[in-house]
């Protein structure tokens, strides 16, 4: 099967540093832009991903493999969408590359309504952000048992 990037400026690429996730996700403050259930999405496309980023698991698939319902998988890529970490054109996912997030990047019609940009979450409010990770935490213990 043959896939095509949906985002060529954005293709992912192994950061300096020594993980496959890149660290900048923690240092540049992403983590804090989703939710944990967008976040175990992130890392389950990451992980699925070839090397340029791109997966065709489809909603039932990616549901089976967390536990979720499908709502569940498709808010989460919503939330993704917004945080500007993945595109999405189905049945096509690109885990984008952390370089140029803040840039304004052309999106595929399929990931934002005509006439509209990403939407950014507002920031969190103090403490927000541990109880999220925590909340990360226990969706992937429940993954990985």
């Amino acid at each position: 099967m043959h896939k095509t990037l949906l985002i060529p400026a954005r293709r992912r690429r192994v950061p300096r540093q020594f993980s496959w996730v890149d660290q900048r996700l923690v240092r540049e403050r992403h983590l804090g832009r989703c939710g944990a259930h967008a976040l175990a999405l992130y890392l389950f496309l990451v992980t699925v991903a070839d090397a340029e980023g791109l997966s065709y698991y489809g909603d039932g698939a990616i549901a089976a493999h967390l536990g979720w319902p499908e709502a569940q998988v498709r808010a989460a890529r919503a939330a993704l969408i917004g945080a500007d970490l993945i595109a999405f054109a189905a049945p096509l996912y690109q885990v984008l590359s952390l370089d140029g997030v803040a840039a304004t990047v052309a999106q595929p019609a399929s990931t934002v309504p005509a006439g509209r940009s990403p939407a950014r979450p507002a920031p969190s409010p103090p403490g927000a952000a541990r109880g999220e990770l925590r909340a990360l935490r226990a969706i992937l213990r429940e993954m990985v048992s």
